[in-house]
């Protein structure tokens, strides 16, 4: 290798640098690779004939550079991986595409009545349903069994609410004291499926967002 020595030659016994960290980009751990490869070849070719380099400092740098090399090419490795991975993944995630998931999220309501599924603590003996719009106002209290069979909002009687964004809650009571209050789940379409950070986020009708983890079941919508 043809290498130009630079105007102040390293000395016999000089230390290469140090390898490359984890988490360094590989075009960093490529150039700090090729620096190395420079100040060894030219370390070689300006030590002292009379006071060459210790054998046991030369094999401690030749394992340097091994560690170096290794450690980019699993890097690479490494990265072509990811993104075989993502790729797998994607096409995964296309078969939630047009299902509906049982999910905890507001509920863009146009009008059609929608199918809650409230789960009352197993202690509770009483439920409400607690309705709010998309201000975090509450328009509506409703009571609901405590069998935890699915609901139907909004009721058949009284004035039918304004289409909007509206999200549910169930708080459950005892002796009259509040014990438990959680969201409450329905059916909602996904529309779009997307990888955001490394976690699976789910696009729902309505404009929902929720992480993939938090559905509770799927189900195909024609059937």
């Amino acid at each position: 290798m043809d290498v130009t020595p630079a105007s102040q030659p390293a000395p016999a016994g000089a230390n290469p640098p140090p390898p490359a960290r984890a988490g360094q980009s590989p075009a960093m751990i490529s150039s700090d690779f090729e620096t190395f490869l420079r100040m060894l070849t030219t370390q070689m070719q300006n030590q002292d004939p009379l006071n060459p380099l210790d054998s046991t400092d030369f094999a401690v740098q030749l394992a340097t550079f091994s560690g170096v090399e290794q450690q980019v090419r699993t890097n690479q490795l490494l990265e072509g991986l990811t993104r075989q991975m993502n790729l797998t993944g994607m096409t995964q995630l296309a078969g939630w595409v047009g299902m509906e998931a049982r999910v905890a999220a507001p509920v863009q309501f146009d009008g059609t009545p929608v199918t809650l599924y409230p789960e009352p603590a197993s202690t509770a003996e009483e439920a409400v349903l607690v309705v709010r719009d998309a201000s975090g106002k509450v328009v509506e209290r409703v009571p609901v069994p405590l069998s935890g069979q699915p609901v139907a909002w909004p009721r058949q009687s009284g004035a039918a609410p304004a289409p909007g964004r509206y999200s549910f809650s169930l708080e459950s009571l005892a002796h009259g004291d509040l014990i438990d209050t959680r969201d409450v789940e329905h059916y909602a379409q996904i529309a779009e499926a997307r990888i955001r950070n490394g976690e699976t986020v789910l696009l729902l009708q309505g404009g929902s967002e929720v992480p993939a983890s938090s559905v509770k079941a799927l189900r195909d919508p024609n059937i």
